[in-house]
């Protein structure tokens, strides 16, 4: 089923994109064939990685939540973004690197990497390592070692929108 629904929204996609000029059939149809061994081949081979409970994310809630999610998240990318680019320009260049152990509260595999890939995706912290809900970050300032404030600091920012989306 997963396998259908990928090709199908693919082949979906397709038609959408490449159906812009409805006289020349020709040409629509080779487009057409193309579009379905394509989708075919792909939901074949890649539809195993499509979570199980896929259509949970077509909420309208969860859709707008992800909507609220984007800016938020790349209002951080920007501030993390100047703030390596001070670092890199000042004189001392005032690093202090380190791993740090954050906890997460996300229950969903699926948030859990939302959430690590949102760290990776900003400026100054990479994900390293993810246990249950322990993330290793690779941090270019460690302003603690502490599990509660680094978390605080890195995690809780994302972490309360990507909950609703994803759990």
């Amino acid at each position: 089923m997963k396998r259908f629904t990928l090709f199908l929204a693919l082949f979906i996609i397709w038609l959408l994109l490449v159906y812009n000029r409805p006289y020349d059939t020709v040409a629509f149809k080779q487009n057409l064939f193309i579009g379905f061994l394509v989708s075919l081949f792909i939901g074949i081979y890649l539809g195993d990685l499509i979570p199980e409970r896929v259509y949970k994310f077509y909420s309208p809630v969860r859709i707008f939540n992800f909507l609220i999610y984007l800016p938020v998240f790349f209002w951080y990318v920007i501030l993390a973004n100047l703030d390596v680019a001070y670092r890199v320009l000042h004189p001392r260049l005032p690093i202090r690197p380190g791993i740090v152990k954050v906890k997460t509260k996300i229950k969903s595999d699926t948030g859990r990497v939302a959430l690590a890939n949102s760290i990776t995706l900003t400026p100054g912290t990479l994900s390293v390592d993810m246990e249950g809900d322990t993330i290793f970050v690779h941090w270019i300032y460690v302003r603690s070692e502490d599990v509660e404030e680094a978390t605080k600091i890195i995690v809780e920012r994302f972490e309360r929108y990507l909950m609703k989306i994803f759990d």
